[in-house]
């Protein structure tokens, strides 16, 4: 299964409380910050809401 990097490039201030949350359900806390997920339909609908703070790229296993 792949894996997707998420970093989280732009601020929240200013956005919806939803795509704050969505963020933090992420399991990002701090701006320049990146996490590994796998790539599930979960995974890729929370990157979609928050596509406009975070860059996305695919992690070689």
């Amino acid at each position: 299964m792949a894996k997707l990097r998420i970093t989280w490039v732009k601020s929240g201030i200013g956005y919806a409380e939803v795509q704050k949350r969505t963020l933090k359900a992420l399991g990002l806390r701090r701006l320049n910050q990146s996490v590994v997920h796998h790539d599930h339909a979960s995974v890729i609908g929370m990157i979609d809401k928050v596509r406009h703070l975070v860059e996305v790229e695919e992690v070689k296993s």
